[in-house]
């Protein structure tokens, strides 16, 4: 007697929740993973791809409103833009260096600091007064009171052991332009890992701890890369090679555990859909993430309460090459804390990428500003001509530049940054193992392990691998 035919195998179907770079990085391993024949639904409560990421034509160039570089260093973009063809279109910096806006003056950005926290070897008598030299030089011989595996408030402790002014003139500028956050408030264990880690194992100061980490590396090559094109070159590759259902204008309102996965409810309130689906990866702001977890994963959605968000704005500007004569050749200026300015960045574009220079391109310079720290929403709570004016007032001040631009765009980012306060690795950690405990569940995204592109792509990767193999095996 002939056994019965085996049944054909159902194609799976798992959920992203979130098209921003995390979220179609996650769709992109889940379809190398799963094959052609999987669903892989990305849905989107915004209009378009790229989270906090997005390529605007500024006076027809692409320009990046976003990040606009990664660390090149780190193995993931490399390796993805491999995969997907596109290591042609990867750029580097030119030479051009940083300056610094303190105590009144413009000078280069100091040198022997690791993101702020001098080292031995730092130069920063053109940023600081006397006073504050002699407070960083006093530090080694302060006793230092660490508990290992603790973790403290950066600027709380570079405070009281360096003075104030190397946290206001040099660490928040530095550590304010990733994180668009006070340093005061950011937790020294997830804001720079390995310092912690050189205190656990047993230097004696901060000084002492920071100089063992910034001495020579065998690392070689360029150590920020970018993409010519902008990252929309990235995003739109993705989303070609991950061949997804995107549903962009949608919201996942609920989340809820059925028999064999999850049922996501889409949709407005009057008239929600249902989506019944294998797995989910959650590629979403904290907040988000604390929704859609408060029922079904209640200690994973406490967890992720505990993350708060910064908003920041982008300002982009081209200007007539005349117009901008008295912008200095270097690859942008820090502006620090106690300086009476606006911004808290201005990125040189046309200087700092030469496929952006005048004369690879039109004539024209392209510059971006960015405005807005952790706490100080309420100052970006104004119409943009209004911030538009205050970029144009502090370019006067830093730069002379007095001439309209002949193009601008604003870009808001509202909550656009996670904040990585004290306790942030430990929080990361029970939300991480709170979600394991559900194998067709993962999380993925900037909340998690590094605001940057690298990290996120790292996660996803993760997060997709994860519930990828939980459907598999429950397949065979």
């Amino acid at each position: 007697m002939t056994a019965p035919a085996a049944a054909a195998a159902v194609a799976p179907v798992v959920a992203v929740v979130g098209a921003g770079v995390s979220g179609l990085a996650a769709a992109h391993r889940l379809r190398t993973l799963l094959g052609a024949a999987a669903r892989i639904v990305v849905c989107e409560r915004a209009s378009r791809t790229g989270g906090v990421l997005r390529t605007v034509d500024l006076a027809g160039v692409a320009v990046d409103v976003g990040a606009e570089a990664f660390l090149a260093r780190r193995p993931e973009v490399p390796a993805l833009l491999a995969e997907l063809g596109l290591t042609g279109r990867v750029v580097h910096p030119t030479t051009a260096v940083a300056s610094i806006r303190a105590g009144g003056r413009t000078g280069p950005l100091p040198t022997g600091t690791l993101l702020g926290v001098p080292t031995g070897a730092a130069r920063l008598d053109g940023v600081l007064t006397a006073r504050g030299l002699a407070a960083v030089a006093a530090e080694p011989t302060l006793p230092l009171d660490w508990e290992p595996g603790g973790d403290v408030a950066l600027g709380g402790m570079l405070r009281a052991r360096f003075g104030p002014e190397i946290v206001d003139r040099v660490a928040d500028p530095l550590l304010g332009g990733v994180y668009a956050g006070r340093v005061d408030t950011l937790g020294l264990r997830a804001t720079i890992p390995a310092l912690a880690a050189a205190l656990d194992a047993g230097a004696a100061s901060l000084t002492e701890a920071a100089s063992g980490l910034a001495g020579p590396t065998a690392a070689t090559g360029p150590v920020f890369g970018g993409l010519d094109g902008g990252y929309r070159v990235l995003l739109d590759a993705l989303t070609a090679a991950a061949r997804p259902e995107l549903r962009l204008d949608t919201t996942v309102r609920s989340l809820s555990r059925t028999p064999t996965g999850w049922r996501l409810t889409l949709g407005p309130v009057p008239a929600p859909e249902h989506l019944d689906v294998d797995a989910v990866v959650l590629a979403v702001p904290a907040p988000a993430a604390r929704k859609l977890l408060a029922d079904v994963v209640p200690a994973a959605a406490a967890a992720a309460g505990r993350i708060e968000l910064a908003s920041s704005v982008v300002v982009a500007m081209a200007y007539r090459a005349v117009d901008a004569a008295g912008l200095p050749a270097t690859s942008g200026v820090l502006v620090a804390a106690d300086e009476p300015l606006s911004i808290k960045a201005a990125t040189h574009t046309s200087t700092k990428w030469g496929h952006l220079a005048p004369d690879a391109t039109d004539g024209l310079v392209r510059l971006r500003a960015s405005l807005g720290r952790f706490g100080e929403a309420a100052t970006l709570q104004v119409d943009d001509a209004a911030l538009v004016v205050r970029v144009r007032a502090d370019l006067a001040a830093l730069h002379g530049i007095t001439a309209a631009p002949a193009a601008v765009h604003v870009q808001r980012w509202g909550g656009g940054l996670p904040q990585y306060a004290v306790g942030h690795v430990a929080t990361v950690a029970t939300l991480e193992a709170a979600v394991a405990a559900e194998p067709r569940l993962a999380v993925a995204g900037s909340a998690l392990h590094g605001v940057g592109v690298p990290a996120c792509i790292g996660t996803a990767r993760a997060a997709a691998e994860r519930v990828a193999a939980a459907v598999t095996a429950a397949a065979s």
